[in-house]
């Protein structure tokens, strides 16, 4: 039995960010909190009206809500089935409410006990709650309409509202501990009159509660026009009412306007440079490959990771904006062709490749490795890579290691290296992860030397092909780098395919340039461009 005699939430203060720091802390972590004479802890609802700046990053968050444990996307997960019986107890007090033409709000409540239709919590102030909530969300019912629960609407929301609590409350309830954690509920898009009140009941009685809607509709509103419950986010712009993104969306959709626009804001804002060195250490990198135009891949490269379009981070992952590309041809104006190839080489971080394949291929049998550590679900799991005895990378620093089996993990669940001759994905995923368990010294020191919100280390290949022909297990090394977040940049003056015949196009941009070039050596910066570099980097 608790002491506290009642239980008293208040709305969490948020904006367009604040609500993602709160959410998913647990009540005794948020302020204020207070287990005294009542339980008191901080509740955060809102609606999110529109989409804001960039429609591909509204649809991650909501891509990243359903993929959270403990929230729930209830516009995804409504369960609309009842028993007869239960319908037949609903019917029962309907029928009532008709014949005596209109009971009060508390009488139908007490009728919807006495009926069993409301689902209880050993709780005892909690349980009271539950009753009191519903009292308050059907009082509000009968004042918003003319005819109040003698509404042709009431049947149906009082149906929905029994189901709903017994499909999702209750079995979330059986979990709860009010004092420690409340249910987390998303709903996304279009909502009935039944959805809604559903949602006022959550919010009633503690719930997290958002209400995303792309297109700028707040449904919501007319029942609690002065944001009593729950606060207005009001986003820039509004956008098309999509399906929920239940996969990860494709950043490569980005078009070279937005990213441009997007750039500049970022990089003209006044607290865009918080990063610490080596802040996110031990945070799991991942890449976002942008789509970008032939001009803006060297812009962009040279900017750290932090202020290109849609870099994300939190504590425990870093979304890192990279570049894929491959360049077919030779400019018409060499002289510029060969000074923006050498701003890529000459980056510090920059790894240049003239020689292919620039990998050895690793011919052992890892079937037993692999298999060993799958998770239930199918995917490699982190921990069991880490503490395999075959895992080669022990010496590194627990974050560099944990970020090197992510990154493994990523790009064998969802391969994007060309099938070879008939294999089925299971070897494609197989022969990924084999070569990604022998990454040589220098592969290494690139990934340790790589702080994910600062400079983004390159790859630039120049592929002349009388260097040699680029190879699989090469491909599969510029698949494990894209997915960690490096630059890569492939140049092929003749404009053939080499990386086409392993990795799938959609993967990479292609520019074309005016001519085709099929015996262009590489050409050395001049003297004067390498004394220029080297009084540079001394200021």
């Amino acid at each position: 039995m608790s002491d506290y005699s009642s239980i008293n939430m208040t709305q969490a203060e948020i904006d367009s960010d604040k609500w993602k720091q709160i959410l998913y802390k647990k009540l005794p972590e948020r302020t204020p909190y207070e287990k005294d004479e009542q339980l008191s802890f901080c509740q955060v609802t809102g609606r999110i009206v529109g989409i804001g700046y960039d429609e591909t990053d509204y649809y991650l968050s909501l891509y990243e809500l359903y993929t959270s444990d403990g929230i729930h996307v209830l516009s995804e997960e409504l369960n609309k089935e009842i028993t007869p019986e239960m319908f037949q107890r609903v019917q029962k007090i309907i029928m009532i409410n008709q014949k005596e033409k209109g009971l009060s709000v508390n009488r139908i409540v007490a009728f919807m006990e006495g009926e069993q239709l409301i689902p209880g919590h050993s709780n005892q102030q909690f349980h009271r709650l539950l009753r009191q909530s519903l009292i308050s969300v059907l009082g509000t019912f009968e004042k918003k309409h003319p005819a109040g629960l003698g509404s042709p609407d009431f049947r149906r929301v009082l149906v929905d509202i029994v189901k709903w609590s017994w499909n999702h409350l209750d079995p979330w309830l059986k979990e709860l501990d009010p004092e420690i954690e409340m249910p987390r509920v998303i709903w996304y898009g279009d909502a009935t009159k039944s959805q809604l009140y559903f949602l006022y009941y959550l919010m009633s009685i503690g719930c997290d509660v958002l209400i995303f809607h792309p297109g700028g509709e707040d449904q919501f509103a007319d029942l609690d026009p002065d944001q009593l419950c729950s606060k207005v986010i009001q986003q820039s712009s509004k956008g098309e009412l999509e399906p929920f993104p239940t996969e990860k969306p494709d950043r490569q959709s980005t078009v070279a306007y937005r990213a441009t626009q997007e750039l500049n804001d970022v990089l003209f804002h006044d607290g865009s440079q918080l990063y610490k060195p080596w802040q996110f250490r031990n945070s799991l990198p991942s890449s976002v490959t942008l789509k970008t135009t032939y001009d803006e891949l060297f812009l962009i490269s040279k900017e750290k990771a932090f202020v290109r379009p849609n870099f994300q981070a939190t504590r425990q992952k870093v979304e890192i904006p990279a570049i894929f590309a491959k360049i077919m041809g030779v400019s018409e104006n060499h002289k510029e062709y060969w000074s923006r190839l050498h701003s890529l080489a000459e980056d510090k971080n920059a790894v240049l490749i003239q020689r292919f394949p620039f990998t050895t291929e690793v011919k052992a049998n890892h079937t037993f490795h692999y298999q060993h550590s799958l998770a239930s679900d199918g995917t490699l799991d982190v921990e069991k890579m880490m503490t395999g005895n075959w895992w080669q990378y022990k010496h590194l620093p627990e974050g560099v290691q944990r970020a090197i089996a992510h990154v493994i993990s990523k790009m064998c669940e969802s391969p994007r290296l060309l099938p070879f001759n008939h294999e089925r994905l299971e070897d494609v995923k197989l022969y990924l992860f084999t070569q990604a368990t022998d990454l040589s010294p220098e592969d290494l020191k690139l990934i340790q030397k790589f702080d994910y919100s600062q400079d983004v280390p390159k790859l630039v290949l120049f592929n002349n092909e009388m260097n040699g022909m680029l190879s699989r297990s090469d491909a599969a090394r510029l698949l494990f780098f894209n997915e960690l977040g490096v630059d890569i940049v492939v140049y092929n003056p003749p404009g053939h395919n080499c990386i086409e015949q392993f990795i799938e196009s959609k993967v990479f941009d292609t520019h074309w340039l005016e001519e085709m070039s099929f015996e262009l050596e590489y050409k050395e910066p001049s003297i004067v461009r390498r004394i220029f570099k080297t009084i540079k980097s001394h200021k």
